[in-house]
């Protein structure tokens, strides 16, 4: 009798221990939430192979702008998320073009015949600021061509038209022939190092006003934070159009006070994609679940609000732009992307650790807007995520920060400058 109870004994504790290994292959039960065993958690999986996104800049050349195709490739779950920088690049242009054609009778304020612009510049080593000075440019044909691109430089001051680094540009509106002139330009980086400055930016334009007086009929600026400083600082009391990009809350709003349009580069589709690949990396799922695919809650992304470039592994939202038209439409900057607002079944999908960087802790967009975005879409899709903000200005001030990556899941990083991308890849190797 005691040898059967003894063998009966050993059979359940052999079941039991079955039941706990969770090993089963064939097994149709959805994995417990929280269970390292089921939920794919990359606890012992190597940092240098787990879920990794680039997002806001791009790794590559910030001289030639050449993609940085190592970084891009850095393991089997890399990618990029940004937007489509050209695409937006020569709508800001056209936008500011459209402008200029249809207040044609009162945008020339001293009656010269001449358009005077001035333009402020982000970071003269930074893709997106290169794209957005070259639409500005090719749009208002003041952009001068060298190795077949048109130079992004800036120029300092350019008052009687004779800089080689741009030209004059001409339109012909109603008959009347007009000059476009670049008066001004320069890079916005303040006495710290930090480029996109919007104090440099307000500082810049008192000087430039002063100089240019009423020669300036439009201000230009590749970003919304410092497009606002000027706008606040001088061209609003003025009446003077200013244009920016990003949409950001505050520059959309002043749109209604005489801000001439901005352009939206979807921030609520980048903020989702930016945390959606990193998902459907942890989950072990195609990379378009949930993307072009719709997922088991709906979500989904049409065409025509992003495309994806499979030979840099890059997602990019595309853009729109904001006008006196249409910007109530874009009033609420950190309103999640509706077809993508469906929370996800944490059984399904168990909450995951990621460590993401924002490169400067005061970027307008990125701090005011897209960080916002990234806090909704993280409870959305069950992804407990660790923000850290850097100066802007040194990569080391974010790398310190990364001192134990075993600590997490996956990874996203929003770099100070283009070529650092080896600053992180190093650490993840070790």
């Amino acid at each position: 009798m005691k040898k059967t109870l003894a063998l009966l004994l050993a059979a359940l504790m052999a079941l039991s221990l079955a039941a706990c290994s969770g090993g089963g292959s064939d097994s149709s039960e959805a994995p417990a939430s929280g269970d390292p065993a089921n939920s794919g958690s990359t606890a012992d999986v190597a940092n240098a192979e787990k879920p990794l996104v680039w997002f806001n800049r791009q790794p590559s050349n910030s001289t030639t702008g050449e993609l940085n195709t190592e970084a891009l490739n850095f393991n089997e779950d890399t990618y990029y998320v940004g937007f489509d920088a050209n695409q937006g690049a020569q709508l800001q242009g056209e936008m500011v073009l459209d402008y200029i054609q249809t207040n044609i009778d009162t945008i020339d304020r001293n009656g010269d015949g001449v358009i005077g612009y001035v333009l402020a510049i982000g970071d003269i080593g930074h893709n997106d600021s290169v794209a957005r000075t070259r639409g500005v440019r090719a749009a208002l044909g003041t952009g001068v061509t060298v190795d077949g691109a048109i130079n992004s430089d800036p120029i300092g001051t350019n008052t009687d038209g004779t800089s080689t680094i741009v030209q004059d540009g001409t339109l012909e509106i109603n008959g009347t022939t007009y000059t476009v002139r670049e008066l001004a330009s320069q890079e916005m980086k303040n006495s710290s190092g930090a480029t996109w400055n919007d104090s440099t930016a307000g500082n810049a334009i008192g000087t430039w006003a002063a100089a240019f007086g009423d020669q300036i009929d439009v201000v230009v600026s590749n970003n919304d934070g410092m497009g606002m400083a000027m706008f606040n600082a001088w061209s609003n009391q003025n009446d003077v159009p200013t244009f920016g990009y990003d949409a950001n809350s505050d520059a959309v709003a002043a749109i209604a006070d005489g801000y001439g349009g901005t352009i939206s580069q979807h921030a609520d589709v980048q903020a989702y994609l930016t945390l959606r690949v990193l998902r459907n990396a942890l989950d072990g799922v195609d990379i378009d679940t949930g993307i072009g695919t719709a997922d088991e809650a709906g979500n989904v992304l049409s065409d025509d609000v992003y495309r994806y470039d499979e030979t840099s592994r890059s997602y990019y939202a595309l853009n729109v732009a904001v006008t006196a038209e249409n910007y109530q439409d874009f009033l609420d900057s950190t309103a999640v992307y509706a077809p993508v607002s469906n929370q996800l079944d944490e059984a399904n999908n168990p909450v995951r650790s990621v460590w993401l960087n924002i490169y400067n802790a005061a970027d307008n967009f990125l701090s005011g807007t897209y960080q916002p975005l990234l806090k909704k879409y993280d409870d959305l899709l069950n992804l407990d995520v660790e923000y850290v903000g850097g100066d802007g200005q040194t990569e080391s001030n974010i790398t310190n920060r990364l001192s134990n990556p075993d600590l997490y899941d996956a990874f996203a990083i929003n770099m100070v400058k283009t070529d650092n991308a080896a600053s992180y890849t190093t650490i993840l190797s070790q």
